[in-house]
């Protein structure tokens, strides 16, 4: 991969407001921090339609903010040119990896389970769905997610060299 090409990464969960959004503001604020966001381009989406058009959770947003990170995104499902657009997608857990899979109808990007990143992972780990928990759930949540998409960012910064 050449270090003047955009990767465009795609996180997915299964609505779109809970964790696929926290992923992708962690990862912008990640990429910021690492002066690298324009070689990326980063968005979320969900398997499923339920929530197009809304903000994220807004457990989600509060765990993000005491973070000092905005989700400002628009929940929206994914769609068949997310697989020509985007290098990478990465998914919340196995369901929606399967879904993904199922959907795909053509495309180059590579799908990956978001917790393959994470160092503290088990094999086939999964980004638990805190959506009808309390907040702390939201916290693991962010945890899970900020350690594994350090883990990612690293690896793809690798794949540039």
């Amino acid at each position: 991969m050449s270090n003047s090409h955009v990767t465009r990464v795609l996180f997915v969960c299964l609505g779109n407001i809970c964790r696929s959004p926290l992923a992708e503001g962690v990862f912008r604020e990640l990429i910021r921090e690492e002066a690298v966001d324009h070689r990326y381009q980063v968005d979320s989406a969900g398997t499923g339609a339920w929530h197009v058009g809304e903000p994220a959770d807004r457990r989600s947003r509060a765990v993000a903010e005491k973070h000092g990170i905005a989700l400002e995104g628009r929940a929206r499902q994914v769609s068949d040119e997310d697989f020509r657009d985007f290098d990478v997608i990465i998914a919340m857990d196995r369901e929606n990896q399967g879904n993904l899979e199922r959907i795909r109808n053509g495309g180059s990007a590579r799908l990956h389970l978001l917790r393959e990143f994470d160092p503290e992972a088990e094999d086939d780990a999964e980004v638990p769905d805190p959506y009808y928990g309390g907040p702390g759930g939201f916290d693991e949540v962010y945890d899970i997610v900020h350690r594994s998409c350090v883990e990612l960012l690293e690896a793809l910064e690798a794949d540039r060299r």
